[in-house]
């Protein structure tokens, strides 16, 4: 029998929650509502006493200071429309998981014998709406089709006597599993629909490969030892899709590509990532060469440095695009809590320290008709930023760094990078624990979470457009909550030596992790019966491919599993032996006795032909803009301050905790207010000692709308400099490349794939010629391509966007520096030259117009200065320190002014510059590798001579006077604004 729960604030107490979607209904869909209240529903599917229901409702599932309850009837009146909305069956329920933990300590029950509990929320709004009206705002704001189902009820209509009957939304799945057996012996006509049909994401030549592995005789023979034929089984099929997916085997960047430039020179290029990037990373450390500090690179779930002689760092930075452009919340909850087991699950695993994340959205006020499938770019972006809220906090883990950006053609798919960084010792039980190793006989074991039809086909989902059938499927809900347990419980584990080698459960699931970490041993057996579900009715394919969260793979000592399996009991985590890892050479997996798969691991792991693909590059050519100065300059600042790429994150970044751990140093908002937006973030992992490390990143896409080469190379800039803007130095900087690409493959539906791929060509060559120049080595990275939406005839693709990462080490944060203002008297110093460099600038977009002059990178003259500064902050000799990026000097000036909540005098007459006659150009070009520097008049000599022979001029003071003042370069002056109408215009636009 299913019972209701119902929660409510008491009468006079604010419900917050309430209050926000009324403003969200109000400003975002511009219908009039008076009151919009908020009551919590715990659907309890079980045979509790009235006094068991009384007591849940009373204890853990309500608060009695501020809530009332009501067991089995409805709480709500007074209202003209109600929706309630819950999840679909299988959907995972994080609060309803942990209320049913709640009731079974309540009423000391082993969990696995609670009653099930299901959550739902009801809105009860008032004001003068239609019956459409309450229609498009549960379709359109309260509910996800795709995860959720919502009723409406008139408050007309409303009988308080019956109220809503319970609804339990669990899966109704038979247990039967079946192994269906796919012939491909067809014509290439057949593979191709089994390949769409199927949502594998194959191409022509790919199935063609399949089909042929099965017509080796050698392989039928091996096949037939063990139950197989000539026919692929599901299970196989499904394996191998994701395997090759572009999403695991980054296809396009291993591929053979022939690149024509405008000239007709043409070069073959036989793998970007070789040729480039793992290049890039090979140059430098053949560079360093004793003195490498790199330990492992490319070859694990994230990228590993040293920090010092007794710990490393391990750094990792995943998208996940197409899931958020379905489910904002799910996805980058999925998005936060799968990259933090990356850098766990490398090597023996390391303790996470620190998160970072990047969005990329389109405006959240884009007022025009949304095509299908398309969330408005407002839930989007709320989602996403609640999702990745709850990912971290609820984890324990600080997020430190970050950034938004907004173009309206990231209204197709938002891109949503999430990064996590780990420490671990450098040596445990007398091994490094930077490496893997699997023994023959080790057993299999995942441990976490349990298995669910969440997240499948997420890797093939991944290697697409977005499309009409784009599968429900795909979208998975974190949870947090389990994956803590486990995590505390394996680095627990770790420190033990119970086990020899983990890896996460990302994307293919079992498929992946077992798959790859069998490359160590030669092979694996695994029982897909042993895997624990959350429910029945999933086929055998579904289990070995499904991406449920929260789950690690393990390798095992047979000797040590009693041990481990005591520990993961003691701490409540659920550890399964799904098998053992063997030398056979395949593939092996079973469902109880019988074998479902059997594929030679050479086959699985290399025998995707490589893809030969043509990029040809003809530069473009936009309109030069011809607009004249502005009258109003200080309107003009203000203008620029209030742009959205430039605008304060401050509503976004104060959901998140960044002091947890208690190591963050420079935090995301630093100043007089802790409000101004910092360069980078430095933390102290071991708090026993001043080391810190330094992270940052760099990202610019419309800057590829003219050359993905200078995109890439700014992008890369960015991150150094601001790296360098708090006391970071190149003596100890990595870098992670996240590449979300357009579709770059010619065909019918992508006709400039050949100019999309050859933007990808750049902007790679680009990362080859700035990371070497730097000294910078690439440690890890992620592609993600195919970042379309396409249905019907409409097709909306982001534009070409490189997110370059860094992480480095800092020898003291004691001798970090902010960005903000320090002491009136303070000398403004000016480092780095300024151009005519307005092509893709923020200035021109204010304007209309994108122009052709491109900031370029002087990687030469960069590295020089960047150098010099380092040592001059370390030396103590720089007060406060911010680089120049989006919207130039003018919005730099300001912001260094403001955050400090002090005035700055500049003379713009002083500050270095080459071709630049105007003054709006010399306020808001974004030439690279820029600073404004404050320095103290007694530190000004040392300063001087430290830059000395870098470009650097002192421009202004530090003020007390709140006021920002500027003389133009003909010494007249030109803006005279107080910095907090400034602030309040650099505030307001995201301050929802």
């Amino acid at each position: 029998m299913a019972h209701r729960i119902e929660i409510a604030f008491k009468k006079g107490i604010r419900d917050a929650l309430g209050e926000k979607i009324k403003r969200r209904i109000i400003e975002n869909l511009r219908l009039p509502v008076d009151r919009v209240r908020t009551i919590d529903v715990y659907t309890i599917d079980g045979r509790l006493s009235a006094k068991d229901l009384k007591q849940a409702a009373a204890g853990p599932l309500s608060d009695p200071v501020i809530q009332q309850f009501a067991v089995d009837r409805p709480l709500a009146d007074h209202f003209d429309w109600m929706i309630e909305v819950g999840f679909r069956p299988g959907v995972t329920d994080n609060v309803g998981k942990t209320a049913r933990e709640a009731v079974a300590l309540l009423l000391k029950q082993p969990p696995a014998e609670a009653p099930g509990i299901y959550t739902s929320r009801q809105y009860l709004i008032s004001g003068p709406l239609e019956a459409s009206d309450a229609q498009n705002i549960a379709a359109s704001l309260l509910a996800n089709d795709l995860i959720e189902r919502y009723e409406i009820v008139d408050g007309k209509a409303w009988d308080r006597r019956k109220g809503m009957p319970a609804h339990v939304p669990r899966v109704a799945g038979l247990d039967a599993p079946a192994i269906n057996e796919i012939d491909l012996n067809v014509s290439d006509r057949k593979l191709l629909k089994i390949s769409r049909e199927g949502i594998l994401a194959l191409n022509l030549e790919e199935m063609q490969v399949l089909r042929d592995y099965l017509r080796d005789a050698a392989v039928v023979g091996r096949r037939k030892k063990v139950g197989l034929g000539r026919k692929m089984t599901d299970v196989e099929l499904e394996c191998l899709a994701q395997t090759w997916s572009e999403h695991c085997k980054h296809k396009i960047f291993n591929s053979f590509i022939t690149y024509r430039d405008e000239a007709g020179r043409i070069l073959e290029i036989d793998s970007l990532f070789d040729t480039y990037i793992r290049g890039a990373t090979k140059t430098v450390r053949k560079r360093l060469g004793k003195k490498d500090w790199c330990l492992s690179v490319f070859v694990d779930n994230a990228g590993v440095i040293r920090f010092n002689d007794d710990y490393n760092l391990v750094f990792k930075v995943e998208t996940h695009n197409s899931p958020s452009a379905l489910d904002p919340y799910g996805g980058a909850l999925t998005g936060i809590v799968g990259v933090n087991r990356d850098p766990f699950g490398t090597g023996k695993g390391s303790k996470l320290i620190f998160n970072t994340d990047v969005f990329c959205f389109a405006p959240p006020d884009y007022d025009r008709p949304l095509p299908r499938r398309i969330l408005h770019p407002r839930r989007i972006y709320e989602g996403v930023r609640e999702g990745v809220e709850h990912g971290g906090n609820k984890s324990g883990i600080p997020t430190v760094n970050g950034c938004i950006v907004f173009d309206e053609r990231f209204l197709g798919k938002p891109l949503v990078y999430c990064g996590t960084a780990g420490i671990m010792p450098a040596r445990l039980n007398g091994e490094a624990t930077h490496t893997k190793e699997i023994v023959p006989g080790d057993l299999i074991v995942m441990t976490g979470g349990r298995i669910g039809k969440d997240g499948i086909h997420g890797a093939t989902f991944s290697s697409e457009e977005l499309h009409e059938d784009s599968p429900v499927t795909a979208v998975q809900i974190g949870d947090p909550i389990t994956q803590k347990k486990m995590t505390d419980f394996l680095l627990m584990a770790r420190d033990r030596d119970l086990y020899r080698a983990i890896t996460d459960n990302g994307a293919g699931g079992l498929s992946s992790s077992v798959g790859e970490m069998a490359r160590l041993s030669g092979g694996c057996e695994i029982d897909l019966r042993k895997a624990p579900l959350k429910y029945a009715g999933l086929q055998p394919w579904e289990i070995l491919l499904s991406e449920a969260q929260e789950r690690m793979s393990l390798a095992i000592d047979p000797a040590k599993i009693d041990a481990f399996l005591a520990l993961a009991k003691k701490m409540d985590v659920e550890a399964t032996v799904l098998g053992c890892f063997t030398d056979s050479g395949t593939f092996h997996v079973r469902y109880g006795d019988e074998t479902v798969a059997c594929l030679d691991m050479a086959f699985l792991h290399d025998g995707l032909p490589q893809m030969r693909l043509e990029a040809h590059w003809r530069p473009p050519r936009h309109a030069e803009p011809s607009f004249p100065e502005p009258a109003d300059p200080g309107g003009a600042l203000k203008a620029m301050l209030a742009r959205l790429n430039i605008c304060s994150k401050e509503s976004v970044v104060r959901q998140y905790d960044h002091e947890v751990q208690g190591g963050s140093v420079v935090k995301p908002l630093v100043g007089a207010a802790n409000d101004g937006p910092s360069d980078a973030a430095v933390i102290r992992p071991l708090l026993d000692s001043f080391e810190g490390v330094v992270t940052s990143n760099g990202i610019c896409p419309r800057y590829s709308d003219i050359d993905a080469y200078h995109m890439a190379a700014c992008a890369i800039d960015e991150a150094v400099r601001n790296a360098v803007a708090v006391g970071g130095s190149l003596e100890r900087l990595a870098g992670l490349d996240n590449f979300c690409w357009c579709d770059p493959v010619q065909s019918e539906k992508t006709p400039d794939g050949r100019y999309k791929l050859a933007q990808l060509v750049r902007a790679n060559m680009a990362l080859y010629d700035y990371a070497t120049a730097y000294g910078v080595p690439c440690i890890s990275g992620k592609d993600s391509m195919k970042n379309d939406y396409q249905i019907g005839e409409t097709k909306i693709s982001i534009p070409p966007t490189l997110l370059f990462s860094t992480i480095g080490v800092i020898k003291d944060v004691r001798k970090a520096v902010t960005m903000d203002a320090k002491k009136p008297g303070h000398l403004v110093y000016i480092l780095g030259t300024t151009y005519r460099e307005l092509g893709g600038s923020e200035w021109y977009a204010l304007h209309g117009h994108i122009g052709n002059d491109v900031p370029k990178v002087n990687a030469a003259r960069a590295k020089k200065l960047y150098q010099a500064l380092s040592r001059a902050i370390e030396a103590g000799l720089v007060a406060s320190c911010h680089d120049c990026a989006d919207g130039g000097l003018g919005v730099a000036l300001a912001e260094t002014a403001f955050a400090g909540g002090l005035g700055l005098t500049v003379d713009l007459s002083r500050v270095p510059r080459e071709g630049v006659a105007r003054n709006d150009e010399l306020l808001f070009s974004e030439s690279q590798s820029r600073f404004v520097v404050t320095v103290s008049p007694p530190a000004k000599a040392a300063f001087e001579r430290m830059l000395k022979g870098n470009v650097c001029a002192e421009a202004g003071r530090v003020t007390a006077e709140e006021t920002l003042r500027i003389s133009g370069i003909d010494g007249k002056p030109m803006i005279d604004e107080d910095i907090h109408e400034l602030k309040a215009a650099w505030q307001k636009p995201l301050n929802f």
